[in-house]
C-alpha cells in the first residue's frame, strides 16, 4: 500500500511516497482495519516534520508516518458497524507513537475511536472534524469557565478556533475571537460576541483590549501564541495552550492547562451530526491528492488560507 514517510526531519522535502504492506486482518489484536479516503494535515503534523518535537517522542525516529484525522471505510466487521461502514476518527499519534499515522491507504484503528460518518457527510469534510473537535471541547473542558465568562480565541479563524467559537458560545460564554481579517462577520455568525484581526501579539492585545477593557476571564490559544496574550487575563485566570512547546509561565494565579486530546468517540458522532445538520461548521481550505503531500505542507506553513487541508487517498 501507499504511504508517506518522514524520512528525516526537515522541510516538505523530507515527505516522500513509500510502499509498504497492506495490514491484514487479525494481524494486531483488538484493532481494527480502515481503508481511508481523506485525511487532515494538521499543524502538529508540520511541527513533528520539522523536529520541534523530536524531544517529546521519545525513542521514535524517521521514518515514520504522519496523521491523525482520517475518514474512510471499515474493512472489518465491529458489533454495531457492518464492514464498509463510513467511519471517522483520529489517531492519538503522540500516546501510540508507534510511527504509523494516517497518511496511508489503510490504518490500524481500535473500534472505540470510530465514528460512524452521517449519509449526507462526505469524507473530506469528516476528516476536517475529530481532531479538532476534540481539542476544542476538551479546551473548553479544562478551561472551566463558568455561563458568562469572556473566552479570548486566538486562531479563531482556523478549524480548531472555529470550533471552540461555537462551543464557547454554546456554553453561555462571551467570545472575543482573533480572526483572518475579512473573516469577522462571519466568525460572528458562528457566534462571537466581537471579532478582532489578527496581527503580532502586541497589536492583537491593543485590540482586545478596547473590546474587553477589563480583561478576559480565559485564552484558547489557537494561534499559538503562547505567553504574549498572557497580560490580557485577568488575575486568577485560565489559559489552555494546545502546543507543548507554546506553554507559558503561570503568573497572578493564572491557572495554565495543556489541551491533548483524547478519542471521544460518543462527542464525535454528535459533532459529525452537528455538522450534517448544520448546527456546526467546519472549513476545509484543501483538498489534495496524496502524492501532493509536500505541497500541501507548504501551503499549511505559509497559510494559505485558513481551513483544513484534506488529502484524498
Amino acid at each position: 500500500m501507499r504511504v508517506v514517510e518522514v524520512t528525516a526531519y526537515g522541510g516538505p522535502e523530507v515527505l516522500r511516497m513509500a510502499r509498504r504492506p497492506e495490514p491484514v486482518a487479525g494481524e494486531v489484536p483488538g484493532r481494527v482495519r480502515v481503508r481511508l479516503k481523506a485525511a487532515g494535515v494538521n499543524q502538529a503534523d508540520l511541527r513533528i516534520r520539522a523536529g520541534l518535537y523530536a524531544g517529546a517522542v521519545g525513542e521514535l525516529k524517521p521514518p515514520f508516518v504522519l496523521g491523525t484525522d482520517f475518514a474512510g471505510k471499515l474493512l472489518d466487521p465491529v458489533p454495531g458497524m457492518p464492514e464498509g461502514t463510513r467511519v471517522a476518527g483520529y489517531i492519538n499519534w503522540y500516546h501510540e507513537l508507534t510511527g504509523e499515522g494516517t497518511y496511508a491507504e489503510v490504518i490500524w484503528v481500535d473500534p472505540e475511536w470510530l465514528a460512524v460518518i452521517p449519509h449526507d457527510v462526505d469524507f473530506t469534510v469528516a476528516a476536517s472534524v475529530p481532531l479538532a473537535s476534540a481539542t476544542a471541547q476538551q479546551g473548553l473542558d479544562r478551561l472551566a469557565l463558568p455561563a458568562g465568562s469572556t473566552l479570548l480565541v486566538t486562531g479563531a479563524s482556523a478549524v480548531v478556533g472555529r470550533f471552540e467559537v461555537q462551543y464557547a458560545h454554546a456554553a453561555g460564554l462571551r467570545v472575543v475571537a482573533v480572526a483572518h481579517e475579512g473573516d469577522e462577520s462571519e466568525l460572528k455568525i458562528l457566534g462571537a460576541d466581537e471579532a478582532v484581526p489578527r496581527g503580532t501579539p502586541e497589536e492583537v492585545a491593543a485590540r482586545v483590549r478596547e473590546v474587553a477593557p477589563e480583561g478576559v476571564d480565559g485564552i484558547f490559544d489557537g494561534a499559538l501564541f503562547g505567553g504574549g496574550s498572557l497580560p490580557l487575563l485577568k488575575d486568577g485566570g485560565a489559559f489552555a495552550a494546545i502546543a507543548p512547546d507554546r506553554i507559558p509561565v503561570a503568573e497572578r494565579n493564572i491557572r495554565v492547562e495543556v489541551v491533548r486530546a483524547r478519542p471521544d468517540a460518543a462527542r464525535l458522532t454528535e459533532a459529525l451530526q452537528k455538522v450534517a445538520d448544520r448546527e456546526l461548521i467546519t472549513r476545509v481550505a484543501d483538498v489534495m491528492p496524496l502524492e501532493e503531500v509536500a505541497e500541501a505542507h507548504r501551503r499549511a506553513e505559509a497559510g494559505h488560507r485558513p481551513g483544513r487541508i484534506v488529502l484524498m487517498i
